[in-house]
């Protein structure tokens, strides 16, 4: 025997939800807020009627006070005093002109709040009040006795009777909080789209402009002038490992010279300093035959000899072998020659007005190429941030759909599935 397939459920368009949910609960809904509206008019009767009793001892008091009888006048202004009071505790209850879940809970908080202030202020006046205004008094105990009855009845009504109507509200909310659930999707994937598309416009931005920096820098000047710094970094590194022994008696011959122990001319002191920061630089800035630099390591080696400088056995002797292959074999005769003609070269070519235009227009699209990388990250950040963002209202949206389908089902009896007329 095969199972009984079970009932599909019926589908339901999410804007057509709520008349859906109104016809379904009408037979149960209108009776129910029909009697709210009767229980709030009700509720303003009695309100007006303590309100009114109250004025009614307010003015017979005052009435009493003006007779100036010494033995009235006490009670009679205290009379007057505790029905002004009342009067303005009762005023402060606004009664809703709408019958719903919220208004009606509102209503018995500050209901509940001003019986409670009333009787509280009854038992506090009475005594003083006691034995005049015999008959106003009465008739405000039954106000006030009817004002507990009708707050206790509304109590009752609210958490009982309406419950089937709170959850009818309770839907109608869940509704409007799925649609700006899918509103907020929407817009966030709409603006994920505009993001992705202004991704791939940077893209092809980055291209072109990559591009032209790669026509500049072809050209045959710059090509040239990349060449000689390419050359020129290489003697830089060169130069530095030639001299690597000698510089720490530069540094020390320096030192001497500062305190005095050695007397350097100043055009070779400033020298020896620009050959302890830039070796480069100071060799091929030296005329032919570096005549400086000679001048320099015959003073290091005297200053050793003559023990003012000293240095270790090793770094010594690897010292000296490079004083004597420059002072005596030229051995930075050839890399000299090869500084001097690379800066000469480089100055050269920086001179060029072609090179100098060249430079501009590449040091122009170099800027520009990094303001659209960082624009670039900015945007697929937002992109990735926008993702993160619409996956997770999209998975907001299916729970809140399970919720408000349990929710029907709950309130109807009805199994149904709600449906969407517009794009996640």
């Amino acid at each position: 025997m095969s199972a009984t397939a079970l009932p599909q459920p019926t589908q339901i368009t999410l804007t057509n939800l709520k008349e859906w949910i109104r016809k379904e609960t009408a037979p149960i809904l209108e009776p129910l807020r029909n009697k709210g509206t009767n229980l709030l008019k009700e509720i303003q009767e009695r309100l007006n009627d303590a309100t009114e009793t109250s004025e009614k001892i307010f003015e017979n008091s005052d009435r009493e006070m003006q007779k100036n009888n010494s033995k009235t006048y006490r009670f009679a202004r205290n009379a007057n005093k505790f029905a002004r009071n009342l009067s303005e505790t009762i005023k402060t209850v606004k009664v809703p002109e709408q019958v719903n879940h919220g208004s009606l809970q509102a209503l018995n908080n500050d209901l509940e709040k001003t019986v409670t202030a009333a009787v509280q202020q009854r038992a506090e006046a009475y005594p003083y009040i006691t034995p005049y205004f015999i008959f106003d008094r009465r008739r405000l105990d039954v106000s006030i006795k009817r004002l507990v009855d009708i707050q206790q009845e509304l109590r009752t009504f609210l958490t009982t009777k309406y419950a089937k109507a709170k959850m009818v509200e309770d839907a109608s909310f869940a509704i409007e909080k799925l649609l700006d659930t899918i509103n907020q999707a929407n817009e966030t994937q709409k603006q994920r789209q505009q993001m992705e598309q202004r991704e791939k416009t940077l893209q092809q931005e980055l291209m072109k402009t990559q591009q032209k920096i790669t026509n500049v820098q072809s050209r045959a000047e710059l090509t040239e002038l990349m060449k000689t710094e390419d050359r020129i970094r290489e003697l830089r590194e060169y130069v530095k490992h030639s001299l690597r022994y000698l510089q720490k008696p530069f540094f020390k011959l320096q030192s001497l010279a500062r305190s005095g122990n050695i007397a350097i001319p100043v055009d070779e002191a400033k020298k020896l300093g620009e050959y302890l920061t830039d070796p480069f630089e100071a060799l091929a800035t030296e005329e032919d035959g570096h005549p400086m630099l000679k001048n320099t390591l015959r003073k290091v080696d005297e200053a050793i000899t003559q023990g003012k400088l000293k240095l270790k056995s090793t770094r010594l002797r690897k010292a000296q072998e490079q004083i004597d292959g420059v002072l005596n074999k030229a051995s930075l005769n050839t890399l000299h020659k090869s500084c001097t003609e690379a800066r000469l070269q480089k100055k050269k070519l920086l001179t060029s007005g072609v090179v100098a235009a060249f430079q501009n227009e590449l040091a122009g699209l170099q800027e520009e190429l990094r303001q659209l990388q960082r624009e670039n990250e900015l945007i697929s950040s937002r992109v990735k941030a926008l993702e993160s963002e619409h996956n997770r209202l999209l998975e907001k949206i299916e729970r809140e759909k399970k919720e408000l389908e349990k929710a029907v089902f709950q309130l109807s009896g009805k199994s149904i599935e709600v449906v969407f007329s517009q794009t996640k």
